[in-house]
């Protein structure tokens, strides 16, 4: 597991829908996404930077791996 790229939210909130993810709503600075078939629903914050235990803490919450979510941003 290597250290996650530094991404803005905007490019999250992308490769999250490549996963099935949508966008919901959003409320002030951070974007909700939803996804059918799971529970939870990811805050994305919109900022230029996200923090990189942030992007691992989304990861986790869509039941992704990192290596997944890499795999997605390159694509």
């Amino acid at each position: 597991m290597g250290r996650l790229p530094v991404l803005s939210g905007a490019d999250a909130v992308h490769i999250f829908g490549k996963a099935g993810w949508t966008v919901d709503r959003q409320r002030g600075s951070h974007v909700i996404l939803v996804k059918d078939g799971h529970i939870a629903t990811l805050s994305v914050p919109d900022h230029k930077e996200l923090a990189r235990g942030t992007l691992r803490s989304l990861i986790r919450a869509a039941g992704m791996t990192t290596e997944d979510f890499e795999a997605l941003a390159k694509d």
